[in-house]
């Protein structure tokens, strides 16, 4: 079965219907019901979850979009800051729901520059579209396709080569694709951090994973919570496979500077842990 990173919705719809267990609601169990959730996406709780981004304009970034061929026959685009060095390092950066905004590339720079031997491309999973209102990120969430999805992750993963070293990080919306990426990258892979974001539900997909996994989630979390936390270490414990959390007292989307209620002290922690996991699986 074929898992759907559509998460927000799916957990959303957890709390609606309760009597119906986590793994019931997955996209694994029932790939058609995620079309059916689009509605909750204009549900104003979980709209007001997700605050308008603060208005910000990157004018110093150091890296340049791209273009890539994807293997639907498309063209894919993302944000790439290359190694001052020549390497085979590089790391995938999935955006939230918010899309490929000045936020993610102003982050990818930070990321490289912290890292330094590495090449780092943040992918556009919304082939350009760019939401500012909780609307139209839903929307566009909605509207992604899994086939889509996957050709664009392993486009990059063409575009940078058999012999590349890929590690993933991601928030929200790209906590989930961080995993995914790592899943399609197979014996490339060599590290995954995932802010908040939903994991894989499927014992045997986890079993599949070639690399360690930094899950680093928010305590106060209403939709990935620390049940759905708990379950997916019993899970990745299960597969035989290692997994450090990081939790912490905060609400969904902490790290991020352009949420209102950005949380300045937990996300220069997680942003520690991060790249202190990243510089090792880099070695």
């Amino acid at each position: 079965m074929k898992f759907n990173y559509f998460h927000l919705i799916v957990l959303f719809s957890i709390i609606l219907i309760p009597r119906i267990s986590t793994a019931q609601l997955s996209c694994c169990a029932n790939p058609k019901a995620v079309n059916g959730m689009k509605i909750f996406v204009h549900d104003p709780v979980f709209l007001s979850a997700h605050e308008s981004p603060l208005p910000f304009n990157y004018v110093d970034a150091a890296g340049k979009m791209i273009s890539f061929s994807t293997s639907d026959g498309k063209n894919a685009s993302a944000y790439e800051i290359k190694a001052s060095i020549p390497t085979t390092n590089y790391l995938f950066v999935f955006h939230e729901w918010w899309g490929l905004n000045d936020y993610i590339k102003q982050r990818a720079d930070e990321l490289q520059k912290s890292i330094g031997n590495v090449n780092v491309i943040a992918l556009d999973i919304y082939d350009g579209k760019i939401a500012t209102v909780a609307d139209s990120a839903g929307a566009y969430m909605s509207a992604v396709k899994d086939a889509r999805l996957e050709s664009i992750i392993n486009g990059a993963i063409t575009y940078a080569g058999k012999t590349a070293r890929i590690a993933t990080i991601g928030w929200c919306f790209g906590g989930g694709l961080s995993l995914k990426g790592t899943s399609l990258a197979g014996k490339q892979a060599v590290g995954c951090v995932m802010y908040y974001g939903m994991p894989i539900t499927e014992v045997n997909k986890l079993k599949e994973l070639n690399c360690d996994v930094l899950g680093i989630f928010a305590s106060k979390e209403k939709w990935i919570s620390p049940q759905v936390v708990a379950q997916f270490e019993k899970d990745m414990k299960s597969a035989g496979k290692n997994l450090t959390v990081k939790n912490y007292d905060a609400e969904h989307a902490f790290a991020n500077p352009s949420n209102p209620h950005y949380d300045k002290v937990a996300a220069a922690d997680a942003n520690a842990n991060a790249l202190e996991f990243l510089k090792k699986v880099f070695i």
